[in-house]
């Protein structure tokens, strides 16, 4: 019977929210609460004779994603844009480096040529902080 080796846990140590570090159009990011970024590919089937896929064509690549930032980081970077919009700043990267944990090599995906599509501002009472989570248009991804 064969079995799927497995790997045993060492010092059971994942990477978490303190093992990453942000940079953002070159600049270390501390306002960074969250992100979310991927890509989807368009995939198909491609039929030939009979009922069952013969091939399968490949589409695009559609990269997304969104941050979320405290007011200041958002300040800071607003400072970059020439007529104060976040969508009028030149393309940047962001880049998100996973901190070597037990021996591991430092990791480091970037999102190529990112701009912001919107720039909002949300506020309630009771809020102890404001952050903002803002949509990202991405040219590609480079995966550490």
């Amino acid at each position: 019977m064969n079995q799927v080796p497995t790997i045993p846990m060492i010092n059971g140590v994942e990477h978490s929210w303190a093992s990453v570090i942000f940079t953002i159009a070159g600049v270390p990011a501390v306002g960074v609460t969250a992100i979310e970024y991927g890509d989807e590919q368009e995939m198909e089937n491609i039929y030939g004779v009979g009922c069952e896929p013969v091939g399968r064509g490949y589409g695009n690549i559609k990269p997304d994603g969104n941050i979320t930032l405290l007011r200041s980081a958002i300040e800071n970077i607003r400072a970059a844009s020439p007529t104060g919009r976040l969508q009028d700043i030149a393309p940047f990267p962001i880049i998100v480096s996973w901190i070597p944990v037990n021996g591991q090599k430092m990791k480091n995906d970037i999102l190529k040529n990112c701009q912001f599509m919107e720039d909002k501002t949300t506020m309630k009472q009771g809020d102890t902080k404001n952050e903002q989570t803002l949509k990202l248009i991405i040219s590609h991804i480079v995966r550490g």
